[in-house]
């Protein structure tokens, strides 16, 4: 008997009564309904899909404002291929600013940026950098080298967002029906468990890291089970192989000295308090303008999830998608005026979007 049947059989003798997990990162998403396991699990087991996608949670206010300079002469705007197809507020998107003529280039690795910049001396280079805690370090680097290197064409556009943040505000209203949490594995191998053992005592969930094999999942799928069904709340970590308690020293020393949490918009979502990063000085002279770029405010409100309620839009609610609210399959758009060919939000985009999860292996 393979390692999967034993942990279903194992997850099915554990569960006893009904509970609500959310899997944290899109890569998890897509995993667990690429390999069945959303339908394999015993019927108690409700699975809510969470925040964890950076291209879908990038804000649009930042996306109008790169697709905006990606428009003006001499401006060379670079990013990850799947930020081209992400719609704006008007539907617009990267990718048909550069079928226009403007100069979008996509990028494997932030690094890739200096090279362009050095090759075109005579045009402003922007970086459009999105993602998580895993990719921040590299767009850290990038900008130590830029600096270092007096790269002064050179601009970034920083998208980046902390999940712990958004955790904290999802878990803390009382709405709220998430029982237990998977943590993102790869975040975890760079920041760590300090963070998750915090929210565990705050919130009183369970929160389990793994990773995104099927057997990983299911190991973290069980954890959370037997946590649940005996009373306790704890962080445990499923995915020793790469996470570490300390997490990865050198990938935090690069955050810590370019980058300083700040309150940051999440695409659906609202405005998250400390949910991002900005620009320390002296990196912060590599900031796209000030005209370009405003810092948002956090708004207090007695219900978070109320508030990112109100943000969802009718023609997308791809907020309501990101909270777990709405499932996919769910939306009226879904696979007719919302395909990953004629995307209506970002969830349909990426290829860690819960959407294109459900398109791609429900139909």
């Amino acid at each position: 008997m393979s390692e999967a049947k034993t942990l279903l059989k194992a997850i099915q003798a554990s569960c006893h009564q009904p509970w609500t997990v959310m899997e944290v990162c899109g890569g998890q998403t897509h995993a667990l309904l690429r390999h069945g396991i959303d339908r394999l699990l015993p019927a108690q087991i409700s699975l809510i899909h969470g925040p964890g996608c950076p291209v879908c949670v990038t804000a649009t206010e930042q996306l109008d404002r790169a697709i905006a300079m990606a428009a003006e002469p001499n401006v060379i705007l670079c990013s990850y291929g799947d930020m081209l197809r992400v719609p704006g507020s008007d539907g617009r998107d990267l990718l048909g600013v550069r079928a226009r003529g403007g100069a979008v280039r996509v990028v494997y690795a932030p690094l890739d940026v200096l090279s362009i910049a050095r090759s075109h001396p005579d045009h402003r280079v922007v970086f459009l950098a999105v993602g998580f805690e895993t990719t921040a370090p590299a767009t850290a680097l990038l900008a130590i080298q830029a600096i270092a290197q007096g790269i002064t064409n050179l601009e970034l556009l920083v998208c980046h967002v902390r999940v712990p943040p958004v955790l904290d505000q999802m878990l803390g209203d009382p709405s709220c029906r998430v029982q237990a949490v998977l943590a993102a594995g790869h975040v975890c191998t760079v920041m760590g468990e300090v963070e998750y053992h915090d929210l565990v005592a705050r919130h009183r969930r369970p929160i389990v890291i793994t990773g995104f094999s099927a057997e990983e999942l299911l190991r973290g799928i069980l954890a959370c089970i037997r946590q649940l069904e005996a009373g306790e709340q704890r962080l445990e970590n499923a995915y020793r192989p790469a996470v570490k308690p300390a997490g990865n020293g050198a990938g935090q020393a690069l955050l810590e000295q370019v980058f300083e949490p700040v309150d940051s918009p999440w695409r659906g979502l609202g405005v998250i308090p400390a949910g991002g990063y900005r620009l320390r000085p002296p990196f912060d002279r590599l900031a796209v303008p000030e005209e370009h770029q405003k810092t948002p405010t956090a708004t207090t409100t007695s219900s978070p999830i109320a508030a990112f309620t109100a943000v969802a839009t009718s023609s997308c609610p791809a907020g309501l998608v990101l909270q777990g609210l709405l499932r996919p399959h769910q939306c009226p758009h879904f696979g007719r005026a919302c395909t990953p060919d004629t995307p209506l939000g970002a969830p349909m985009v990426s290829s860690e979007g819960a959407c294109a999860a459900y398109y791609r292996y429900q139909g």
